[in-house]
């Protein structure tokens, strides 16, 4: 979900299982020959500033068919800088859905210069962004005071039902794209890529489900592989469905250190003293905004969704915090609307029609609903914060207007050595999602850090994390490789903020803000 227990054994059914065999996925996408980038000027600020060139790569609407009908992907660079060059890097910011365009401006986010020895290629994926087609379903989707999430009665229910269909039937207008934008097509687009870029090889950084997108290329091309980095890594056993309950029992878990953190500035907030204390207040001030939504706006659903983003982050704690102690102690519902609005902006929903045409196609859901409402109120009553946000989100594909492939079986015994990331409470990409693909990709190291909570912080300005990757982009080296099933090496995580007002003996190493280019990552990483 935005960005995420089986009783029965049919919860536990992977779906990630089904594969196809590599040779015959890869063997269309190297039929096709691209043309050359017509490299010109960029129009998005922060690209234009950086000096980075912008252009578009032509590419086949289906690789079954490689002189048919084409589509454009837009691709930005920014080059090399030192007197020597280590070749391309590739970002993907994750989404599915995240817009790519911006991220050429990354490498000046890595430590040591080491990012001044690639250019670095941004690119909005098929159906994403500046990229044409655009998707786009309805753009009011998202818009306020929706239903409740937790389905108590059967009219929320058939509520719900009824909206996610109707997004799923109004998706129908983007025609053939829809069969045709399957993580599997992206990564041969980045195949397109290479070859446009005339590169025998790719270096690659993945955020999110950038991981995934990075799993799968490095299946179908391992021969194209020179380096990658997959910070917050998708489990590739669990693509799509099991995903999202493994999400929820996360979600959880790092609201409530959320609410403790909160309740330990309890002299800048006065929302409890302790989580607990915090946590019903949370979920009290739920019930009223359904009740009577803030500003006739912000009902429960949207209060739920502004406090998602600290089960991603540390970055908003104090802004989410701040809107939290507004609304209680002021009725400031404005603070909340502008949060609310800063991840769903109102009339755009591009990146949520993106997510739901590939995750809903990757691979075949359950198409029971029955079987949906069982597993979701389990998990519901492990972790009621996100569960029933999460399913809704993903609803639509029960209604899907295309159909699902099969994915592939993730194999990295042919990839030379790529380095993994991950926080060990990243919710939107459990830790154990690391832990598989490192037994998968036999050359790789990882590095963790326990007891955090931020999904995909890498560079972020934690040097133990960010100088590692920089030495592995400077030379391809990796930490040590330990014996066993964990990493390789642990980190400090991404720490806490301490807010404006805090006792004086309160300190953080965080930096005092996140580099510009790292927080419009962090931005279209969701929801995975």
């Amino acid at each position: 979900m935005k960005k995420f227990v089986a009783a029965l054994a049919v919860a536990g059914i992977g779906v990630g299982t089904m594969a196809l065999a590599p040779s015959a996925t890869a063997a269309s996408a190297s039929d096709f020959d691209p043309k050359p980038i017509s490299w010109g000027a960029c129009t998005r600020p922060s690209l234009v500033k950086a000096g980075a060139e912008c252009g578009f790569l032509e590419v086949p609407l289906d690789y079954a068919k490689p002189g048919g009908e084409k589509i454009s992907i837009a691709v930005s660079r920014v080059k090399h800088k030192a007197a020597k060059s280590q070749g391309v890097m590739l970002v993907n910011p994750g989404g599915p859905g995240g817009s790519g365009l911006g991220l050429s401006t990354l490498g000046r986010a890595v430590p040591k210069k080491a990012g001044e020895e690639y250019d670095w290629i941004g690119f909005d994926p098929r159906g994403v962004g500046e990229s044409k087609p655009s998707l786009t379903c309805d753009g009011n989707y998202a818009s306020y005071n929706r239903p409740q999430y937790v389905p108590t009665t059967r009219a929320i229910e058939t509520a719900w039902r009824e909206k996610a269909k109707g997004y799923a039937k109004a998706c129908a207008k983007n025609g053939a794209i829809l069969d045709h934008i399957k993580t599997m097509d992206v990564a041969k687009d980045v195949d397109s890529l290479r070859k446009a870029l005339g590169e025998k090889q790719i270096n690659y950084y993945g955020f999110s489900y950038g991981t995934y997108l990075g799993q799968v290329y490095s299946t179908l091309f391992p021969q194209n592989v020179r380096r990658m980095v997959f910070d917050g890594t998708v489990d590739p056993r669990d693509v799509w469905y099991k995903a999202n309950l493994n999400q929820d029992i996360a979600f959880d878990k790092n609201i409530k250190t959320y609410f403790g953190w909160i309740a330990k500035y309890d002299d800048v907030y006065h929302l409890g003293k302790t989580a607990a204390a915090v946590e019903k207040l949370w979920y009290a001030e739920q019930k009223k905004l359904y009740d009577k939504p803030a500003g006739g706006v912000i009902g429960g659903s949207e209060w739920t969704d502004i406090f998602l983003q600290a089960g991603y982050y540390v970055f908003g704690w104090e802004d989410i915090a701040n809107a939290f102690a507004g609304w209680v102690h002021k009725g400031d519902w404005q603070t909340l609307k502008g949060l609310y609005d800063d991840s769903n902006p109102p009339g755009q929903d591009n990146g949520y029609a993106v997510y739901a045409a590939v995750q809903c196609t990757d691979v075949a859901w359950p198409q029971s609903w029955p079987r949906w409402k069982f597993d979701n109120w389990v998990t519901h009553f492990r972790a009621p914060f996100e569960t029933w946000g999460n399913a809704w989100f993903n609803a639509p594909c029960l209604d899907w207007p295309a159909k699902p492939g099969k994915p592939v079986e993730i194999d990295g015994s042919k990839v030379p050595g790529i380095l993994l990331v991950n926080e060990e409470n990243d919710a939107a990409t459990p830790y154990p999602g690391s832990i598989e693909v490192r037994k998968r990709y036999p050359n790789s190291s990882l590095i963790s850090a326990p007891g955090g909570t931020t999904h995909s912080g890498s560079l972020s300005g934690v040097s133990c994390v960010d100088d590692k990757i920089a030495d592995y982009l400077l030379t391809g080296k990796l930490p040590v490789r330990k014996p066993g099933n964990g990493s390789d090496v642990q980190c400090s995580p991404v720490p806490a903020p301490v807010p404006a007002g805090a006792s004086a003996a309160a300190k953080s190493d965080l930096p005092s803000s996140v580099t510009e280019v790292k927080k419009e990552a962090l931005a279209q990483a969701l929801p995975f």
